[in-house]
């Protein structure tokens, strides 16, 4: 039984040993090695391809952020602008507003002037009327 025990360790051996070199590829790896080697080349291109993700992810909010400022910019300036229009046109406005009061205010004093001199017209004439009834 010796004999045998001692044939068959020998014989395991032998086919392992030929087994496992006749498996190696050209870079003296073994089937495990490659696959060990081609899920580390894998996490590591995730792990690039993420990072870059990332990278352009970060790129894009900064550049939102950018957009978001400039915009507040242009909106705060076009406010401004729009108020120092209507501050203009308010003036402009109240000048129109003044003129035509004045202009009124001379309608007034002229009209009035008128009706005083009608009005001492129509006094004069019944003046003139009760002195001729009287000397009648």
């Amino acid at each position: 039984m010796k004999a045998t025990t001692i044939s068959s360790i020998m014989l395991a051996v032998a086919v392992l040993v030929t087994g496992c070199h006749k498996a190696q590829d050209k870079d003296g790896m073994g089937p495990a090695q490659a696959t060990g080697k081609a899920i580390d080349d894998a996490g590591a291109k995730a792990a690039a391809e993420s990072k870059e993700a990332a990278a352009n992810a970060n790129a894009a909010a900064q550049q939102a952020g950018q957009n978001a400022k400039e915009a507040a910019e242009q909106a705060n300036a076009n406010v401004k602008a729009a108020a120092d229009r209507a501050g203009d046109q308010m003036q402009k406005a109240g000048a129109e507003v003044r003129q035509e009061s004045h202009e009124a205010a001379q309608n007034v004093k002229e009209g009035a002037k008128d009706a005083t001199a009608a009005t001492g017209r129509s006094l004069e004439r019944t003046g003139e009327k009760m002195q001729n009834a009287a000397g009648k």
